[in-house]
Parts: C-alpha cells; sequence; structure tokens
C-alpha cells in the first residue's frame, strides 16, 4: 500500500516564483516511485525539480530514482535555488 505523496511547505512558494518568473509547472509528486515533485518549463527547456526543507535529504527511493535518470533533474531547497536552476538568476 502506498502512502499518500507529502509536499514540503516550501513547495507552494517555490512553484509560485516559478511561475511569476514566467515557467509553467506541472506538479509530480503524486507519482510515487522517487520522481521528482515538479515538472518545470522554460524557455523550451523542461527541468524536474525534487523539492525538499532546508537539510533535508532524498529518501532511498529518490535517490535511487536520481541515480538511475538520464535526464536533467536537480534537487532545489528554495526560491533561489529554484530560480537559479532555470537561468532566471545567476548562479554564485
Amino acid at each position: 500500500m502506498r502512502r499518500a505523496a507529502r509536499t514540503d511547505l516550501n513547495q507552494k512558494m517555490i512553484v509560485s516564483a516559478l511561475r511569476e518568473a514566467g515557467a509553467t509547472v506541472q506538479h509530480l509528486h503524486g507519482v510515487g516511485q522517487g520522481c521528482p515533485d515538479i515538472a518545470v518549463g522554460h524557455r523550451s527547456l523542461t527541468y524536474l525539480m525534487e523539492i525538499k526543507a532546508p537539510g533535508g535529504s532524498l529518501t532511498p527511493q529518490q535517490l535511487e530514482w536520481h541515480q538511475n535518470w538520464r535526464g536533467h533533474a536537480i534537487v532545489v531547497e528554495n526560491v533561489e535555488d529554484a530560480l537559479r536552476a532555470i537561468g532566471v538568476i545567476d548562479a554564485d
């Protein structure tokens, strides 16, 4: 039996900021099996993002998913991480 998908408290703020920056966002957290929380479309590119609370870590299932994924996926903890990932703000 699969448990209900849980979202981190910062997800709503990150999704809102991405949309304000002109990105489209599709929630994926209900997919399970380690799949990232959101798909983000921006400037004809797609980014898969796992949203974690600051200091949070990937579950074993998420870690396995990220190790096996052959595309681009990133873990973000805050709005700045997410906007940096899609190139809206410069990397440090």
